[in-house]
């Protein structure tokens, strides 16, 4: 039984991970290499950690790129979100986060080869409809182009999540994303040739790490990334799945408040963004909800179809 200690670690947790958005607007260095580096430190900390509790490693070549393969989505989405923020704001970047729920309700059943629920047909056009509240009346460019970056971000969040939720039922989850974040370090590196030829003007990468940026990247890697993954898995051993993905949804909520507090972001975007993410919120909110409604609706049908039969029999 979970008790009141987990369910305010799991609230910290979330926590760490909304702050994320506000460390990497916080980091001076572009996103490019804010995420070379973070994905350089995770992967050592992490390796660390596998070597220390002599977790199983070498599973075999075929495993082995399938994880670093993965890497490199990872790769792709944080330097999606992290450069969302730096052209938009960190509130619109986490709006567009927002909709990786509903892609994996969207993409999961063409994995599985499932049917796709009527409600997650209804939540998502919910939120086309606030993002296009959004749009309506944008004249800001940056903002259009941080919302796409973070969508497209989102997108890949959510066919990696598709495929860790395989990978973890038979590798350890210590090693996995040690695997990830050694491939997403190495997605970033072979990137560079290309990043600094036609998205740098002055054609250098720019590590000059400023010392404050290295107390915002160590709390990046090691608390918003290694403790924040590691307890998110101890925790799921005690808390359901259910309440697990009810109190995620809080996180883009817990980061646009702290958006609020530290940029003073509520003066920078327009209504009509508060009124679409609103509806996007709402909706990402709605569906384990609802979720959790029609698995009963359909395990009761289930259920009154066996009764029949046995009637029937009888």
């Amino acid at each position: 039984m979970p008790r009141f200690k987990d369910f305010a670690e799991l609230h910290f947790v979330i926590f760490l991970w909304g702050f994320t958005a506000i460390l990497g607007k916080l980091i001076t260095i572009p996103a490019v290499e804010l995420v070379a580096i973070r994905t350089l430190v995770t992967a050592l900390a992490l390796g660390a950690i596998v070597y220390k509790m002599n977790t199983p490693f070498w599973l075999g070549r075929i495993s082995a790129v399938k994880m670093l393969g993965v890497g490199f989505l990872i790769a792709g989405h944080w330097i999606l979100f992290f450069a969302s923020a730096r052209v938009s704001s960190v509130s619109i970047s986490l709006v567009g986060l927002a909709t990786c729920s509903l892609w994996t309700a969207l993409l999961e059943p063409m994995v599985s080869k499932s049917k796709i629920k009527p409600h997650e047909i209804l939540l998502a056009l919910l939120i086309i409809l606030g993002l296009y509240i959004i749009f309506q009346n944008e004249t800001d460019f940056n903002n259009i182009l941080g919302l796409v970056m973070a969508i497209g971000s989102a997108l890949l969040a959510s066919i990696f999540t598709i495929i860790n939720a395989r990978l973890v039922k038979a590798i350890p989850s210590t090693t996995i994303t040690c695997y990830e974040m050694s491939g997403a370090f190495l997605a970033t590196v072979l990137f560079l040739p290309v990043y600094t030829s036609f998205f740098v003007e002055s054609g250098q990468l720019n590590f000059n790490v400023m010392p404050m940026d290295w107390v915002y990247l160590l709390v990046l890697t090691l608390a918003c990334t290694v403790y924040a993954y590691t307890a998110g898995v101890r925790l799921m051993q005690r808390i359901s799945p259910f309440t697990m993905n009810l109190t995620v949804n809080l996180e883009p909520v817990y980061g646009i408040v702290l958006a609020w507090i530290i940029f003073n972001e509520d003066e920078q975007v327009s209504t009509d963004f508060y009124i679409g993410a609103t509806v996007i919120l709402l909706s990402i909110f709605s569906y384990p909800i609802l979720d959790s409604y029609d698995k009963r609706r359909r395990n009761k049908l289930q259920q009154a179809v066996a009764d029949e039969v046995v009637i029937r029999k009888n």
